[in-house]
């Protein structure tokens, strides 16, 4: 096992001086956040879309780009199922969806097409839909991106200019595992995290009792720990979910919801940072 980890050390160093990435702006765009979890199933894509309605709902231009290759899922979270046009067959249009500027590969493959793609594939893919996109005129881009640190995140970290990352998981430590790994990715890749999100932070019973399904003070101590802002929670709600099985983001059907009013608290706090 030592001898396996010495390797492993061994490949990691660099020699000389640190490689500098060049990294460039997505054009059309004025700042790029991402909303990332390191972990599947915390409800992130959910929060991505509503928190993309919820700038707009404060003015903001707004565009969504959905970064997670094999499991796309902005096209069903926004009801459209549209191949976007395209411009000389080349560049690609972005697909209008409730007022907010929407790219997928959701909206370029089949909805029930496996994506069965190796490393660089998916790097192609995320060039297309960063650099081959026409983006216009938009004060924020909000990145969905997929699980993991792998080839997406790299990609976005080494390639393109990030304006900062927004991190979202469940309080539960399972999930916090994968969170603290992100932290530390981002760290290293030298992207700002604006803040840590605690999602389906407790779930609200008939009796209005407040259920704690998956713990409490989880996220909001990671953050902490780490010296990052801890930006709010949303709780476990059937109307949120109700609105995303419909293809209707929350925000956007019911600005005045609770939980919307929620979203727009913590839209008021990342927009603060860009001042």
């Amino acid at each position: 096992m030592s001898d396996i980890k010495e390797k492993m050390s061994n490949a990691t160093k660099q020699k000389g001086e640190p490689k500098k990435f060049i990294r460039t702006p997505i054009k059309g765009t004025k700042y790029t956040i991402m909303v990332s979890s390191a972990k599947g199933g915390v409800g992130k894509s959910t929060f991505a879309v509503n928190l993309a309605f919820a700038l707009k709902n404060l003015g903001k231009k707004v565009g969504i780009l959905d970064a997670d290759i094999f499991g796309p899922s902005l096209p069903k979270l926004i009801g459209k199922n549209i191949k976007p046009e395209t411009e000389n067959g080349k560049a690609i249009f972005p697909v209008d969806g409730y007022g907010i500027q929407c790219m997928s590969m959701g909206f370029l493959v089949g909805e029930t097409t496996p994506m069965i793609w190796r490393g660089p594939m998916v790097i192609s893919a995320i060039k297309t839909l960063t650099e081959k996109v026409l983006w216009k005129d938009l004060d924020y881009i909000i990145v969905d991106m997929p699980p993991g640190t792998g080839d997406t995140q790299l990609t976005f970290a080494q390639d393109i200019m990030v304006d900062g990352a927004i991190i979202v998981s469940t309080p539960q430590d399972m999930a916090l595992l994968d969170v603290k790994r992100g932290i530390q990715m981002f760290n290293k890749t030298k992207i700002n995290i604006i803040g840590l999100i605690d999602n389906m932070s407790f779930f609200k019973g008939d009796d209005g009792k407040k259920y704690k399904i998956f713990g409490e003070g989880g996220v909001e101590k990671t953050a902490k720990e780490f010296n990052k802002e801890f930006l709010g929670k949303i709780p476990l709600h059937q109307d949120l979910r109700i609105a995303s099985d419909k293809g209707l983001p929350l925000t956007h059907s019911s600005p005045e919801h609770e939980v919307s009013l929620l979203f727009t608290d913590i839209a008021k706090k990342v927009s603060e940072k860009f001042i």
